[in-house]
């Protein structure tokens, strides 16, 4: 792929098609990981320490992303690395005070949840009634299969769809994550809109409310306008209809884990415990 001028590209989506086949890419792909982290984090952090306090503190924006999730910034708290052992040695350098420990609680699979209760869909909903794994679950649905014969890479390719589906991903999407051809990348969306008719739904209704409106709504009738839905630019058009089908989902989310904050704030013994961070669902 080229850049806009003509010369070979370097961009991630790139690189992680070539590191497929060639050793180059994935070297300085672990590069550019390392020098993040280095550029972030090990040589900010200590910059952005409070003297007053020897901590550091972050600040949080009420009125930045547009689905109402609070965004975090100097330093930006809600992005530390987790996924690399690299990225896990950073989470060591926060550490409670004195007599203190950091206790993380989250909701689970919160947007999914949503999805079911917004789409009315009857087989989601009894899968999470049942407290199944619901990765698990869609993919025993959707290939057919007994839960307990369901094979890691089925589960896999269920918890990218799930996901997926959220951000209204195409087939394109899918294929590319999962390393498959477009055609096959159908199919499993089919498959699964067979299995969960109530998602398949509210995607279409969800973007004709859009188109109609201009704006989607969450569950407590926050609006979240989507201006780029009648863009003549057909990339520009689609990104905003995708984004429509994943405003309500996460900007209830975004809504209910500030109405959890307010509750967990009137029940937290103050002299004992405070709440320090939030990460969207967490």
């Amino acid at each position: 792929k080229k850049t806009p001028k003509g010369a070979p590209s370097t961009a991630e989506a790139v690189l992680q098609e070539l590191a497929l086949e060639y050793p180059l890419p994935q070297v300085i792909m672990d590069y550019r990981g390392v020098a993040k982290l280095k550029n972030t984090y090990t040589d900010k952090l200590p910059e952005l320490i409070n003297q007053r306090t020897g901590r550091v503190h972050t600040s949080y924006h009420q009125a930045v992303a547009a689905t109402g999730r609070l965004s975090s910034s100097d330093p930006n708290l809600q992005n530390i690395p987790i996924r690399t052992p690299e990225g896990r040695r950073i989470r060591k350098a926060f550490i409670a005070e004195k007599g203190y420990k950091i206790v993380a609680a989250d909701f689970s699979q919160i947007e999914l949840r949503i999805m079911a209760h917004l789409s009315g869909d009857e087989g989601l909903i009894k899968a999470f009634e049942r407290g199944e794994d619901i990765h698990r679950a869609t993919a025993a649905e959707v290939f057919g299969v007994a839960k307990e014969d369901v094979s890691d890479e089925q589960r896999r390719n269920a918890k990218a769809i799930n996901f997926g589906l959220l951000y209204g991903m195409s087939a394109f999407g899918l294929a590319k994550q999962l390393q498959m051809s477009r055609g096959e990348a159908q199919d499993y969306i089919d498959m699964y809109f067979d299995r969960y008719p109530g998602v398949k739904q509210y995607m279409i209704d969800t973007r004709a409310s859009a188109y109609e409106k201009g704006y989607v709504e969450t569950i407590l009738g926050r609006k979240l306008y989507t201006p780029d839905i009648n863009h003549s630019n057909r990339m520009v058009k689609q990104g905003a209809e995708r984004a429509a089908i994943n405003a309500p989902l996460q900007g209830s989310a975004a809504d209910l884990i500030k109405l959890a904050m307010i509750a967990v704030d009137k029940v937290l013994p103050k002299d004992q415990a405070k709440m320090l961070l939030q990460v969207h669902d967490e």
